[in-house]
C-alpha cells in the first residue's frame, strides 16, 4: 500500500519509520541537525512548494529518506490507519 503524502507524492507504507510534526519535532537540536545532514546529502524530498506542516521518515533499500508534506500529522497518520 502507499501513503500520499501531498500532490501526488507517494511512500510505500512498509517503508514509512514514522511521520512527525515539523514544528515540534524541529524544537530539538537533534532532530534539526539530522534534517540538516540528510538535506546536505540529496536525502531530503518536497511533496509541495507549500511551506511543510510534517515529515514522513522513510527507508529505500539501505537508505533513510525524508519527504516533506504539506498535510498535518494527524491528517497523514489518519491515511495510514485507513489503509
Amino acid at each position: 500500500m502507499y501513503l500520499h503524502a501531498g500532490n501526488g507524492r507517494t511512500v510505500r507504507t512498509r517503508d514509512v519509520i514514522g511521520i512527525f510534526d515539523l514544528d515540534n519535532a524541529s524544537m530539538s537540536a537533534v532532530t534539526r541537525r539530522m534534517l540538516t545532514e540528510m538535506q546536505r546529502d540529496g536525502r531530503v524530498e518536497s511533496a509541495a512548494d507549500e511551506l511543510p506542516k510534517a515529515f514522513i521518515l522513510y527507508r529505500v533499500g539501505d537508505t533513510t529518506k525524508i519527504c516533506l508534506s504539506p498535510l498535518s500529522a494527524a491528517a497523514l497518520r489518519g491515511r495510514c490507519e485507513e489503509l
